[in-house]
């Protein structure tokens, strides 16, 4: 038998207490998971803040170790293939997925996130475009030169019957920063040489994009 005492009334918390700290918390977790937990294990870094940290870089390198094991077990399916094995996809098999069903990220982020590097020469007069597939609200970093020479440049993007212009140059030797997709489409850059000689066009991208593609 316990002879402890029962609290009295005045020395539980009252109603608005329990709904500030109950407040707090949520706050509290979703920092966390903003800050901590998307950077460090998913390598999106909506704050910036998993960049300052280190975390990111983490989240990168556990995002490709899950997209190469991703890969080999579809390898090893397509090797072992049955009647029966698109029956019931497995629970799990996208990395994305399990995002968006465990922390409801937006749908922006259900591409791929990669990185890639192209080159494009281009002759005298000559054009060439570069798009990457993505998603409305999705990002890419970018960063091209012209590797010591200079070009016009129009980077844009169109599909499903829109059209966009971000942003427009002459004699550019570079250019670097965030392409946001303003739709679903294709979104990119279109590069023309005007000099009297050869000029090779290097760009490096990573992002939330699932195609890099030559469209000229």
């Amino acid at each position: 038998m316990f002879n402890s005492q029962a609290p009295s009334l005045d020395d539980l918390p009252t109603s608005a207490q329990l709904f500030r700290s109950t407040v707090f918390a949520a706050l509290a977790a979703g920092a966390i998971l903003v800050t901590v937990v998307l950077p460090s294990e998913y390598a999106i870094d909506p704050t910036g803040a998993g960049s300052a940290l280190g975390l990111t870089e983490m989240g990168e390198i556990k995002t490709q170790l899950a997209e190469e094991a991703e890969r080999d077990r579809q390898l090893g399916k397509d090797n072992a293939a049955s009647p029966a094995k698109d029956a019931a996809p497995q629970q799990g098999s996208s990395l994305m997925e399990r995002i968006i069903r465990e922390f409801g990220v937006s749908s922006a982020y259900a591409q791929e996130l990669r990185q890639d590097e192209m080159s494009v020469t281009l002759q005298p007069g000559e054009g060439a475009e570069v798009k990457l597939v993505m998603l409305k609200g999705a990002k890419a970093n970018y960063a091209w030169t012209a590797n010591g020479s200079q070009v016009n440049f129009d980077t844009h993007g169109d599909g499903g019957g829109e059209n966009i212009s971000y942003e427009k140059g002459r004699g550019a030797a570079e250019d670097s920063g965030v392409l946001e997709a303003a739709f679903d489409g294709n979104h990119g850059w279109f590069w023309r040489n005007r000099t009297s000689a050869p000029v090779t066009v290097t760009l490096k991208t990573d992002g939330a994009y699932s195609e890099i593609k030559r469209m000229m």
